[in-house]
């Protein structure tokens, strides 16, 4: 049988890095962190068996396997967007399209957007929250959330939340309130969820906590809303946002499985691309911005030991 395919954000992620000569500008391209598309690089390469990238100390440069495959990726993708517009009818007068990040689209959209319809009555509105951001329709798109780096000032965002990292568990995971101090022996007991591109924040927590990162069992998934979910499952604790796992922490499915959180580079960010529709994105940009920043902080208890 012929091998499978490479992922296609992996071809995505060279494009990108191709096109722009940054894996950082690719990443600001398509909403992720440069440590992912960077990962998905070195992926694709191993998979391969060349290296497609030259780095340099001002940018990147194609190999000649790069530059060979590039032109065959390019049509590819071409192709794609191409097939899909051919099922896409034309744009709905008075429809608000919103490009969004997929953990804010579980996490705080799915949960609210009948409230956000009612007191809106007449508003229209399409939620796009594909893999690759730029499929998601974001040249068509009013309003656009994505997670990364903070933004130049050339674009106008608003950030969604904190950009704070913290340790969350399922109540049954922790034997008791003891618990919330995790020694070094608790953790390497338990699975760690890491999502990808935070690894090196996970080793300035755990310097914090006066913990060795290594020899850590760990789980890597691609999105902060997906180790909430694993998390909410029991299945470990999880290293993530803050933000994602608020709604969580509020409503008692995780609890913090430790006090000590740390900052990290990235954020969730919200934009209003729109021109005609003014009005229409600014009324969402700020019932969401709402929904988000001015939740309730959960603290939690500690006891005196």
């Amino acid at each position: 049988m012929p091998r499978a395919l490479p992922p296609l954000g992996w071809f995505r992620a060279f494009e990108a890095a191709a096109r722009r000569e940054s894996f950082t500008r690719a990443a600001d391209e398509l909403g992720l962190t440069q440590s992912a598309v960077s990962q998905q690089i070195r992926l694709l390469e191993s998979r391969l068996g060349c290296r497609l990238f030259v780095r340099k100390p001002r940018g990147i440069a194609l190999t000649d396997e790069g530059r060979r495959l590039l032109p065959d990726v390019t049509v590819a993708i071409g192709g794609l967007r191409s097939a899909v517009s051919a099922f896409e009818g034309p744009e709905q007068a008075g429809l608000l399209t919103v490009a969004t990040s997929v953990s804010i689209a579980q996490w705080y959209l799915a949960p609210r957007l009948g409230h956000f319809l009612d007191a809106n009555p007449g508003t229209s509105l399409r939620i796009v929250s594909a893999v690759w951001p730029d499929e998601q329709g974001e040249s068509r798109a009013d309003v656009r959330i994505r997670f990364g780096p903070e933004p130049d000032k050339a674009e106008a965002a608003t950030q969604l939340g904190s950009s704070r990292m913290v340790l969350v568990a399922a109540p049954k995971l922790l034997n008791s309130k003891s618990d919330i101090h995790l020694t070094e022996l608790q953790l390497r007991e338990r699975v760690l969820i890491q999502a990808v591109g935070t690894a090196d924040l996970w080793a300035r927590h755990a310097e914090l906590l006066g913990h060795d990162p290594k020899h850590l069992a760990s789980l890597h998934v691609d999105s902060h809303g997906l180790a909430v979910d694993l998390a909410r499952a029991g299945t470990g604790i999880a290293f993530t946002s803050e933000s994602i796992a608020l709604p969580s922490l509020r409503d008692g499915s995780l609890v913090r499985a430790h006090p000590e959180s740390i900052d990290g580079r990235d954020g969730y960010w919200i934009s209003n691309l729109a021109e005609s529709r003014e009005t229409m994105a600014r009324t969402f940009i700020d019932w969401l911005t709402e929904q988000v920043n001015f939740a309730d902080p959960v603290t939690i208890e500690v006891e005196d030991h």
